[in-house]
């Protein structure tokens, strides 16, 4: 692929540093979407994750207006609302509002994980009105009405109007690491970001099933994909390998029950790893994409024509905020991202 044609967005999850608070995770937050808006990234999307000592982004309705505020031409959005949790209604209220104060620059993207462990996915769910994961295709059937006022004429909350109404509505997107997931976006039509970042097995596959089984809607008349990558790029492959370790024990303790926040780099290299959390953490590196400028630009690129896509969402996780924002840096000048005054 050439000059130019790979774009370039984020997705932060607010993530927690050693020695930091979460106070300062959302602050770090503020100031990547300014860089990246500056940088000329395309979009901006905040994650949602509950109750991991690790990742303040619990809330992307709320940071989305917040990040919105701060920038200028970024595209901002949810990467994303766990569905399973909410009423369609209320979560197409929410970006119906801020598609009403930020006309043009919202995404709306929902997944189906819960986005926490098995008792905070309870707590999020209490209540009568709980929903299971066998009516998420009929949440986002009412979602996509609600978002563009398009309930059917016999569906029993036709009437129902999410405001504010207007001319405008959000892209609408569909995340996941699953051909479950991929086959929902290809049936209501809408656009499909596949989290390499979270399963590097087999998603080219699943995104060229997503293409070939698409069913145009009348809000995308054709397929439209992109995939999410982790990412560490630092000036020297020595620097970028040292700064991906703090993910790799952060990433081995949230799987074994033991979150917490971002290690040091220092503490992450002293962990006396037993042989099977090597074997863990080697498994978990082929998701990640870390290097100089010119490997990890050699890298994406391969990685974008084998799925067959013209955008990456780049996750970078890092202890050092200063080496997180560096990354994006060196990303948007080997990608000659066109910087925005």
């Amino acid at each position: 692929m050439g000059k130019n044609l790979i774009s370039l967005s984020v997705l932060d999850q607010s993530p927690i540093r050693s020695g930091a608070t979460p106070a300062d995770a959302v602050a770090e937050t503020l100031e990547l979407a300014r860089l990246a808006d500056r940088l000329g990234y395309r979009r901006y999307w905040l994650a949602e994750h509950h109750s991991t000592g690790g990742l303040a982004g619990s809330t992307p309705e709320i940071l989305i207006g917040r990040v919105a505020s701060v920038t200028d031409r970024i595209r901002v959005g949810s990467g994303g609302v766990m569905l399973s949790h909410y009423s369609p209604l209320k979560v197409a209220e929410n970006f119906r509002m801020l598609e009403t104060l930020y006309p043009g620059r919202i995404d709306l993207g929902i997944g189906r994980a819960p986005g926490s462990d098995s008792r905070t996915a309870q707590a999020l769910q209490a209540g009568p009105q709980s929903y299971g994961i066998d009516q998420f295709p009929r949440q986002i059937h009412d979602l996509m009405g609600y978002v563009h006022g398009e309930l059917p004429a016999d569906h029993p909350f036709a009437s129902v109007r999410a405001e504010p109404v207007g001319p405008s509505a959000p892209e609408f997107w569909l995340l996941g690491s699953s051909d479950v997931s991929a086959s929902f976006a290809a049936h209501f039509g809408c656009a499909f970001s596949f989290a390499h970042f979270i399963n590097a097995q087999g998603g080219e596959m699943v995104m060229e099933a997503y293409r070939q089984h698409f069913s145009p809607s009348p809000f995308l008349d054709k397929p439209l994909g992109n995939i999410g990558v982790f990412v560490v790029c630092a000036d020297t492959e020595a620097e970028a390998e040292r700064l991906a370790s703090t993910r790799d024990l952060w990433i081995l303790r949230l799987r074994t029950g033991r979150p917490g926040p971002v290690p040091s780099p220092e503490e992450a290299l002293s962990y006396p790893y037993t042989d099977a959390e090597r074997a863990f953490v080697a498994e978990a590196r082929k998701r990640t994409i870390a290097g100089n400028p010119d490997q990890v630009k050699a890298k994406l690129s391969a990685l974008a024509e084998a799925y067959g896509v013209e955008e990456l969402v780049v996750v970078t996780i890092c202890h050092d905020f200063g080496a997180r924002a560096r990354s994006y840096e060196l990303l948007a000048q080997a990608f000659e991202l066109t910087e925005r005054s």
